[in-house]
């Protein structure tokens, strides 16, 4: 029994498709296959003597090897988290955007984002007014605790 063998153009519609798809739901893996077949259909545009079991394993083989190889090579430091890196925020300097009480939440603003961000919610053992230059002492998950910067002259 023989299998048919499919058209050039068949692959580059199913990646075509695949492409599509890769729009509505938006995984980021889809695409992978989409380029395979594409991959696939014009390679067979060159070399039309291939049989569908060979299409379908090349298409398999470029698909896997795709998809590894974004998420290996490509997207290897995405899903790092920043632990440990709080120490290297500590004493870095930035403006209180919103006044901070004992027991009370305030913002401070950065001119460089620090861990990721330029912007966030602190606490502090004293009163300190918006405007202030305060240091961070301490960093506690998504919270700092930030000191007023004595002796600054504006």
């Amino acid at each position: 029994m023989s299998f048919p063998h499919l058209q050039w153009w068949y692959w580059i519609v199913l990646g075509v498709a695949l492409l599509l798809a890769e729009l509505a739901l938006p995984m980021f893996v889809l695409v992978w296959f989409g380029v395979a077949a594409v991959a696939v259909g014009l390679l067979l545009a060159l070399l039309p003597s291939l049989g569908l079991t060979a299409e379908l394993t090349l298409w398999l083989v470029l698909s896997v090897a795709l998809v590894v190889l974004w998420f290996r090579v490509f997207q290897s430091n995405v899903y790092k988290t920043r632990a440990g890196m709080a120490d290297a925020a500590i004493g870095e300097v930035g403006l209180l955007s919103k006044a901070v009480a004992p027991f009370g939440k305030g913002e401070v603003r950065f001119q460089k984002p620090v861990l990721g961000s330029e912007v966030w919610p602190c606490i502090a053992n004293e009163s300190i007014a918006a405007g202030e230059r305060v240091r961070i002492a301490r960093v506690e998950g998504n919270l700092i605790t930030v000191t007023k910067i004595q002796g600054v002259v504006s």
